[in-house]
């Protein structure tokens, strides 16, 4: 049966010679595979592009309940980037948030509340002309609340996780001002601390799930954000 849906797309294999594999965290579905046939050729009728990271997509699906993989059968963009795969911090932001949405995603029934939030967090971060070097560690905390794990604040995130004793008053702060700010309000945060940051809430996702394993372009961004 055929289903109109939102979806964003997070990551895809390659799948024999010429198909690929999508992962697509769906409005409708939750998290879900889809089989592309044909992308990966010359005359391919749909671009590979579509299904790069964080891309938001209006979706015509099959969906059948007792498959672990479906289909699609039509698909188009909903906004087109206009900085994410053009800045080298914004696309390695990208590909954090997606290697995490992968892991931490799971199929589950309708949501839109929660789905609108990744949306508009993606457009937001699109858009945003500077000081984005903040925003996956905004994105994450207020990703809790949509998860039904959101800390009453940065103290007793840390308290939860056994950190409170290593950092002191101004970073929980700091991690206070993260978790009730918008995208657009900088704030200034040392390399190191933007890092530990990070560290304690990726911590914290994996005190409440055991799904969230180790994520390997965590390295990248300490490279790549200044």
């Amino acid at each position: 049966m055929l289903y109109k849906t939102r979806g964003v797309a997070l990551s895809f294999i390659k799948y024999r010679e010429t198909s690929i594999i999508a992962r697509i965290f769906t409005e409708l579905f939750g998290m879900q595979s889809y089989v592309v046939n044909s992308i990966r050729t010359k005359n391919a009728k749909t671009k590979i592009a579509l299904f790069q990271p964080l891309t938001l997509l209006d979706l015509v699906v099959y969906h059948n309940k007792k498959k672990e993989i479906n289909r699609i059968s039509e698909l188009k963009s909903i906004h087109s980037f206009q900085s994410i795969p053009f800045n080298v911090r914004k696309s390695s932001i990208a590909l954090f948030l997606t290697e995490f949405l992968n892991l931490a995603l799971r199929e589950e029934e309708e949501n839109e509340k929660f789905f609108e939030f990744i949306l508009d967090s993606i457009i937001a971060f699109d858009d945003l002309p500077g000081d984005f070097e903040n925003f996956h560690l905004q994105f994450l905390l207020q990703l809790s609340r949509y998860m039904g794990i959101i800390p009453g604040s940065g103290k007793s995130m840390l308290e939860e996780v056994g950190h409170s004793k290593v950092f002191d008053d101004a970073f929980s702060e700091k991690v206070d001002f993260l978790l009730r700010s918008d995208y657009d309000q900088p704030l200034k945060i040392a390399k190191s601390t933007r890092h530990e940051i990070l560290k304690a809430i990726l911590a914290y996702y994996r005190f409440h799930f055991d799904n969230i394993k180790e994520i390997k372009s965590v390295q990248v961004l300490r490279e790549v954000l200044s």
